[in-house]
């Protein structure tokens, strides 16, 4: 392992980036700012050359066996499904040099998947950030106060930790069989949260709305603003609900259905009326368990939905008949 370009600054490491993306360009910026000299980047497409000219001013580009041969901290920026035997094809030509620091920016793995390189006596650490990243410099400002989750043996997980501090995020332990569940939820929030952007849009363009982007930034954001501050409670983010769902509108929502069924008709956007039923069945149920609506409410709500067409089965489970709370009737004023 050589040092080429570190810093005499004590504790600072020769950092190698496989994976020129927006997530590896952006930590590795954030590494270079912390005082981590960046000794070389990996970028095959003309996209991450032109991220990595930009992000990493200066850093040769080279093949990945001679960025890991450079490094004293190698970063693994690439997709979920392609870590795992990258791990073992430089195992195989034995690029992995003992003592190296081997991060991987992936959700969905732990550690356990850099095996092959501890088996060469590597340090193994799992540092995902819960952001999503645009491959520009706007993202460094974002990583400040940004979760990572931080997945390491215990010996080394203050490692870790300190990195996260470093670039200035805030490091949160998951443990290794946790993983796959963190990255699900993430992924369902925020991946899921543009589709539902998506198809709102869609339904508002076709309603003659000539801008309607403008039209939900108001309302998206202070329903987003709320449902968030209301997660950080005891109660959850379901107590933040409005809508016809939290006032037991049962009609409005048939109506919802019904207008957004003929819109797949004419539109081909089929998908947004099923999405529509499984979410406000959703919303239902836990507005009953929260104590938000009543239990007749809820059930002239799924009967509304049409129980059938998003499951089949009961309009309520077992777990699901009881009533919490006075029924609303519908006579509950709300915004939306």
């Amino acid at each position: 392992m050589t040092h080429e370009g570190a810093a005499a600054r004590p504790g600072r490491l020769g950092v190698g980036v496989v994976g020129a993306g927006r997530v590896g360009a952006v930590i590795g910026g954030a590494l270079r700012a912390a005082g981590h000299p960046v000794v070389a980047v990996s970028a095959v497409s003309e996209e991450s050359r032109a991220r990595a000219d930009t992000m990493l001013p200066g850093v040769p580009v080279l093949e990945v066996t001679e960025v890991v041969r450079r490094a004293e901290l190698v970063l693994l920026a690439v997709p979920d499904d392609a870590l795992a035997s990258l791990v073992q094809g430089l195992a195989d030509v034995g690029a992995w040099q003992a003592g190296q620091i081997v991060v991987h920016t992936s959700g969905r793995h732990g550690v356990r998947v850099l095996d092959p390189a501890r088996a060469a006596g590597v340090i193994p650490l799992a540092l995902h950030p819960a952001m999503t990243f645009t491959g520009t410099s706007l993202d460094l400002s974002r990583l400040v106060g940004c979760a990572f989750a931080v997945t390491a043996p215990g010996p080394v997980l203050p490692i870790g930790q300190a990195l996260v501090v470093e670039i200035g995020g805030e490091p949160v332990v998951v443990a290794e069989e946790d993983r796959p569940l963190y990255h699900a939820a993430l992924a369902h929030g925020a991946n899921h949260l543009v589709v539902l952007v998506a198809q709102a849009g869609q339904a508002l363009a076709a309603a003659g709305i000539e801008d309607p982007g403008r039209v939900l930034a108001p309302l998206l954001s202070a329903a987003l603003d709320g449902a968030l501050r209301a997660a950080s409670t005891p109660a959850g983010a379901i107590t933040a609900l409005t809508g016809p769902v939290r006032r037991g509108d049962a009609d409005t929502v048939r109506d919802h259905g019904a207008v957004l069924a003929e819109l797949g008709a004419r539109t081909g956007a089929i998908d947004v009326a099923p999405g529509y039923r499984v979410l406000a069945r959703a919303a239902t149920q836990r507005a009953l368990a929260a104590g938000l609506i009543g239990q007749s409410a809820a059930e002239r709500l799924l009967d509304a939905l049409g129980a059938g067409m998003i499951g089949g089965g009961d309009a309520l489970t077992p777990e699901e008949r009881h009533d919490p709370g006075t029924d609303l009737g519908g006579t509950r004023e709300d915004d939306a």
